[in-house]
């Protein structure tokens, strides 16, 4: 049975059948139902920095008179 795509955007999502519903009531359940359902895959987790590869590779120190102080300084 095939149907038409502008037959289903006629067709309202979500019908409220209890006429005593409150606006609050439905929104609650608006919330819950967009909370459940997404087409979109998870954000994937942030990689924590101390951890990163990179961090693991270091320059050598520098040796020879002064090595220890210039180790500290920028380059």
């Amino acid at each position: 049975m095939a149907t038409s795509s502008g037959a289903d955007e006629d067709q309202p999502v979500l019908r409220v059948l209890t006429p005593d519903a409150t606006a609050e009531e439905v929104a609650a359940l608006v919330a819950v139902l967009s909370a459940l359902g997404s087409d979109q895959a998870p954000a994937p987790k942030p990689v924590p920095e101390w951890s990163a590869h990179h961090r693991k590779v270091r320059r050598t120190l520098p040796h020879g008179p002064g090595g220890w102080r210039s180790s500290g300084l920028p380059q």
